[in-house]
């Protein structure tokens, strides 16, 4: 039995980039046992200094998508920067107000140091700055306590520039958190760039209990995007990893061009989407293929045929399909292909639009009954089956896409805070997280600026006790 210590074999050869013809030809020489070893240590060892041997759920990937270091290079062209050859340029636009007038006049050519000539000839150029002493403004609140005699007890006035009990105004409250759950910037970046920067102290501690205030009030216009998303016409749905104090969550979202609606729970399955769902869903729900979608009910469905296009890749590229396979996709992509050309419709007049569509219909239903022996084609035959009536929805419907990409892109703000802050660390902070991203990614996709309307949304509940209606 051949052994090996740290890349060396119990007879003396080390296995590495030095190994010699001599220590090769006494590798040999101990026999097929001996070759095969060497060889299987340094295709460990190669693995190793190529990351191969990292698993898909490493830290490199806190969600369990596998690591940049694992996913093949692309070949795709990259799109040229800039505008266009013959478009107008894009520039930063002169101020509106000027605060501040400096002239400048060189004493002497900076490049031989001789006595100039004073001319008549100058230019203009303006920038923009933020001051270097930026302090807080500190308020002391004066406030009187007077009795009503109808009521029988002591009564004062309403503070609207901050929470009860709190220091901290709206508008810093608005700002942290639209950097942490707008913008994605962790907790310990929002703490430094506020303590060393703005010269405001805070802990981290006292800002999130504050966080935890504002989902509070805020909360009526997260139920308001509920209703408003069963309301819509198409709605986007998704979900991807989440983490909770460590342990493995889901982050749904639900989005259409005017909201995104996100939900932390601990499971994927259908109960969660029951909950979201709470009665019959009238519009188009689009979606990808996972089962726990199949429990809405709602008027019609699409799912993503991208989708579908990448199976048919991974399955040529790591299944080792048989065959038979090759007739299978060629077939099924052609039928994809035509479809999505269809619905751009090219040189298709409206009275043969109809019967495009029926025949794409005849041809998935041929697909379909089409007896396939390859084991890959068969369960691919099977979703096909189970989603007949889902495929080709979007053809129906001027709205709706062959694809899920606005759910994709809805959830990709919420990925990149997952990677940089890892999820959460409490229950209470997974509910806050879905509130308040909900709430800035929308009032983002409505064209409001987040902190002016949060804070005169907070201004005016502190005032009359009631929220205002999320802007529309």
């Amino acid at each position: 039995m051949v052994m090996a210590v740290e890349g060396v074999l119990d007879f003396g050869v080390a296995l590495g980039p030095q190994l010699s013809a001599e220590e090769a030809a006494a590798i040999f020489a101990h026999g097929e046992e001996a070759v095969v070893f060497a060889l299987l240590e340094l295709a460990k060892g190669w693995a190793r200094a190529e990351g191969q041997c990292a698993s898909a759920s490493s830290p490199a990937a806190p969600s369990g998508a596998r690591p940049i270091y694992q996913k093949p290079a692309t070949t795709k062209r990259r799109k040229k920067p800039g505008r266009k050859l013959g478009h107008s340029g894009s520039r930063r636009a002169p101020p509106e107000h000027v605060d501040e007038h400096q002239e400048h006049r060189a004493e002497c050519c900076p490049h031989c140091q001789g006595r100039l000539k004073r001319c008549t000839a100058r230019r203009t150029r303006y920038t923009e700055d933020i001051p270097a002493g930026i302090q807080p403004v500190v308020t002391e609140h004066t406030i009187h306590r007077d009795w009503c005699p109808r009521c029988r007890k002591a009564v004062e006035p309403r503070i609207p520039d901050a929470l009860p009990g709190s220091t901290i105004g709206n508008r810093t409250l608005a700002m942290s958190a639209w950097l942490h759950y707008g913008l994605g910037n962790t907790l310990s970046q929002i703490v430094e760039v506020f303590n060393h920067h703005l010269q405001f102290r805070l802990t981290p501690g006292g800002l999130t209990q504050q966080w935890y205030r504002l989902q509070k009030i805020l909360y009526p216009w997260y139920e308001h995007l509920q209703a408003e998303a069963l309301e819509s016409a198409v709605l986007h749905a998704d979900e991807t990893g989440w983490r909770v104090n460590g342990r493995g969550h889901w982050l749904w979202c639900f989005t259409t061009p005017r909201l995104t609606y996100y939900l932390i729970d601990r499971q994927r399955g259908r109960p969660v989407v029951a909950r979201f769902f709470r009665h019959e869903f009238a519009g188009v729900l689009v979606t990808d293929f996972w089962a726990a979608y199949n429990a809405v009910a709602c008027g019609a469905r699409q799912t993503c045929l991208p989708h579908l296009l990448r199976d048919l890749e991974h399955v040529e590229r790591h299944k080792h399909p048989t065959r038979q396979w090759p007739t299978f996709a060629k077939k099924l992509r052609r039928l994809l292909g035509d479809a999505m050309r269809l619905k751009r419709r090219c040189e298709v007049a409206a009275d043969e639009f109809p019967s495009r569509c029926q025949r794409l219909q005849q041809r998935l239903d041929e697909l379909i009954a089409r007896p396939w022996k390859d084991r890959q084609a068969r369960r691919l035959i099977k979703r096909l089956r189970r989603h007949r009536h889902d495929l080709l929805t979007f053809l129906d419907y001027a709205d709706v896409p062959y694809d899920n990409n606005a759910g994709e892109r809805a959830i990709r703000p919420a990925v990149i805070i997952r990677k940089n802050s890892y999820a959460n660390r409490s229950r209470r902070g997974a509910d806050t997280q879905a509130v308040l991203m909900s709430i800035y990614r929308t009032l983002k996709q409505r064209g409001h600026d987040p902190l002016a309307t949060i804070t005169q949304a907070l201004s005016e509940y502190l005032r009359t006790g009631k929220l205002p209606p999320l802007p529309p």
